[in-house]
C-alpha cells in the first residue's frame, strides 16, 4: 500500500490548518480585548455624550430657519429629524469603519523592528491585524449594543421611517463594506512606513479629510458644486455617508446597487493596494539583530 507523501497532506488539509489559525487568533484577541472591562466599557459609554450637543446643535440651527419652525425647516432635503437621525446613523458608521491606531501601530511595527516577527512565523502582518480588528469590533458591539438599544429607543421619534427588506440586507451589507474599507485604507496609509521615517502628517491630513468628507461632520450634500461631485468619487463617503444615506432612503433603486457596487470595488482596490506595498515594502525592509 502506497501513502501520500507528507507534501500532499500538508497540502491538502493547509486550508484546514489556515482555518485554525484565525479562530485562534480572533479568540486571543477577544481575550485580550476583554481584560480591562472596566476600561473598554467607560470609553464605550463616553462615546454617546456628543449625541446631546448633536441634538441641541441641530436644533437651534433650524429653529433659526425662516420658517420659524425646526420641524418642517429643511437644509438640502433633510428635516431637523432627519437630521438628528443621519448623526445617529453616522456614529453607527463610523463605529464599523474608524480604526483607531492601525497606521499608527503598524508604522510603529516597522520603525522599531518588531514586525519582523510577521516574516518568520506563519501569519501575515494583514491576516493578523485583520482578525485581531475583528476581535475589537466583536468586544465593542457586546458591549455597545445595549447603550445603542437604548439610544435608538429614545431617539426613535427622529426616524420617519424604517427600512425595509432588502434596504436592511442593503444597508448591513454597506456597514460590512464599510469595516473592510476601513481597514485596507488605513493598513495601506500604515505600511507607507516601509518608505518613510515618519508618516504622522500623512495620517493627520488623512484623518481631518476623513472627518470632513466622509460625511461624519455634516451631510457631505451639503457641499456646494463641484466640490460635492468631487467628493463623491473618492471612498471617503462610505465610511460613514453613505450607509446612513441608504437607511434614510437618500438612495434607492439604480444608485443604490451602483452605490454598493463602487464600495465594493474600494474594498477591493485597497485590499490589493495593502497586499503590493506590504510586499514591495517587506522586499525594501531590512532588518538586523534580534
Amino acid at each position: 500500500m502506497t501513502y501520500p507523501s507528507p507534501a500532499i497532506v500538508d497540502t491538502i488539509f493547509a486550508p484546514v490548518y489556515r482555518w485554525r489559525l484565525w479562530i485562534t487568533i480572533l479568540r486571543i484577541s477577544i481575550q485580550e480585548r476583554i481584560i480591562y472591562r472596566g476600561d473598554f466599557m467607560l470609553g464605550t459609554l463616553m462615546r454617546f455624550l456628543p449625541i446631546i450637543t448633536q441634538i441641541f446643535l441641530w436644533g437651534a440651527v433650524f429653529s433659526a430657519l425662516p420658517t420659524g419652525n425646526g420641524s418642517e425647516g429643511r437644509i438640502v432635503g433633510y428635516s431637523y429629524h432627519d437630521m438628528v437621525a443621519y448623526y445617529l446613523l453616522t456614529m453607527l458608521s463610523r463605529a464599523f469603519s474608524s480604526m483607531p491606531g492601525l497606521a499608527s501601530g503598524i508604522t510603529r511595527e516597522i520603525r522599531e523592528g518588531t514586525i519582523k516577527r510577521f516574516i518568520v512565523q506563519p501569519i501575515g502582518l494583514l491576516e493578523y491585524l485583520f482578525f485581531y480588528r475583528l476581535a475589537h469590533k466583536l468586544v465593542y458591539y457586546s458591549v455597545a449594543i445595549v447603550p445603542f438599544a437604548v439610544v435608538f429607543y429614545l431617539c426613535r421619534g427622529f426616524f420617519q421611517e424604517t427600512p425595509h427588506g432588502l434596504v436592511w440586507a442593503t444597508y448591513i451589507a454597506s456597514l460590512v463594506l464599510a469595516f473592510l474599507l476601513g481597514f485596507f485604507l488605513e493598513a495601506t496609509l500604515g505600511l507607507l512606513g516601509f518608505w518613510f521615517l515618519e508618516v504622522s502628517s500623512f495620517l493627520f491630513i488623512y484623518m481631518l479629510l476623513s472627518f470632513f468628507f466622509s460625511g461624519h461632520m455634516f451631510p457631505i450634500d451639503m457641499l456646494p458644486e463641484p466640490m460635492a461631485t468631487v467628493v463623491k468619487l473618492i471612498p471617503l463617503q462610505y465610511l460613514a455617508y453613505f450607509p446612513a444615506a441608504v437607511f434614510l432612503g437618500k438612495v434607492q433603486g439604480a444608485a443604490l446597487v451602483t452605490g454598493l457596487l463602487v464600495q465594493a470595488g474600494w474594498v477591493i482596490v485597497f485590499a490589493f493596494l495593502a497586499q503590493v506595498a506590504l510586499r514591495r515594502g517587506l522586499r525594501h525592509y531590512s532588518g538586523f539583530g534580534g
